[in-house]
């Protein structure tokens, strides 16, 4: 047999390489001891939060608290308002540059009304951006006019403003502590001259122009003696007292505070069939609905045509009682 020297080299099946029984053994690793362990878990559960539902909903509360306050502040501050306004301004100015704006004002309907009024509550003038315009807000400062019942503005683009404009109709003249205004149906005053309606119904006494058409319907019940009305007075602001035919020397009657209406049907009716109201009375007094208080001693006006039907009996022939 051959000898093995110390120069020659001899690989074994177990030094071949990619053998790991080659490698040394590695040192294993200690287990954790047990206390450190347990302690590691008490730190991480240290810095562990977990929200109850009540937490979450407190906190969402909270963050939308300060939202609205901060918005507030902001808002309060009128930077948001001066932003908004800015942007507005800005763009109403490119249309106006665009050919939008106004170059003409129209109004219909306008009789009494000065022309200054209806502009300075219009609020627009000649080269303002039409489409600046609230119309709405427009509408409502003309209809505040004392002298204005409604009012209608349409935008006729590019450049025209077109007024409808329903002025008060006087349907009385209502005189008080010696001032004579117009009045329209809704007892409104209608304010300016009153040249021109002289010959308007005339109301008289504290809260008549209020009730003027109260009073002129129920006349109108018998417009052929309503034409004699010329005056119709409000006694302490609870019924009327009429003047027929003369404002001065005419024949007074007193009607009741309850049902006026069928007081003055009742005397229609009287003079239709006895023609009373023609007769040379200086009042009828009808405050009380089962009788007439008469009082004699008027001299009958010149336009007052006694009907050739009237009777020439006294009032006492008519079953009619006297004043009292």
């Amino acid at each position: 047999m051959r000898r093995i020297s110390a120069a020659d080299i001899v690989i074994t099946p177990d030094d071949r390489p990619g053998n790991r029984s080659s490698e040394p053994p590695r040192p294993q690793k200690q287990p954790r001891q047990p206390q450190t362990a347990a302690r590691g878990r008490r730190r991480a559960q240290r810095f562990r939060f977990d929200l109850t539902p009540v937490q979450k909903f407190a906190s969402i509360g909270v963050a939308l608290t300060a939202l609205f306050v901060g918005g507030a502040m902001v808002w309060q501050s009128g930077f948001l308002q001066k932003v908004w306004r800015d942007t507005g301004d800005s763009v109403l100015h490119l249309t106006a540059m665009a050919g939008f704006r106004t170059t003409e004002i129209t109004v219909a309907g306008r009789r009494r009304i000065p022309t200054d009024q209806i502009v300075a509550a219009l609020g627009a003038r000649h080269g303002d951006p039409i489409l600046g315009l609230d119309i709405v807000a427009a509408r409502d400062r003309l209809e505040a006019l004392p002298g204005i019942r409604a009012a209608v503005i349409e935008r006729r683009l590019p450049g025209s403003l077109h007024l409808v404009i329903v002025e008060r109709e006087p349907v009385a003249l209502w005189q008080y502590e010696g001032v004579y205004t117009l009045v329209d149906r809704d007892g409104k005053v209608i304010p300016g001259s009153i040249e021109g309606f002289e010959d308007l119904p005339l109301v008289v006494g504290e809260g008549a122009g209020a009730r003027a058409d109260e009073l002129l319907t129920m006349l109108s019940s018998a417009p052929d003696l309503a034409m004699r009305v010329k005056a119709a007075t409000r006694v302490g602001n609870r019924r009327w007292n009429l003047t027929l035919d003369d404002i001065r020397t005419g024949l007074e009657v007193r009607l009741p505070e309850v049902e006026p209406e069928v007081a003055w049907n009742r005397l229609a009716d009287l003079e239709r069939s006895k023609g009373l109201a023609s007769r040379p009375l200086a009042m009828i007094d009808m405050r009380v609905p089962d009788r007439l208080v008469l009082r004699p001693g008027r001299d009958l006006p010149q336009s007052a045509e006694r009907p050739p039907q009237a009777p020439a009996a006294q009032p006492s022939a008519l079953g009619l009682g006297k004043e009292d």
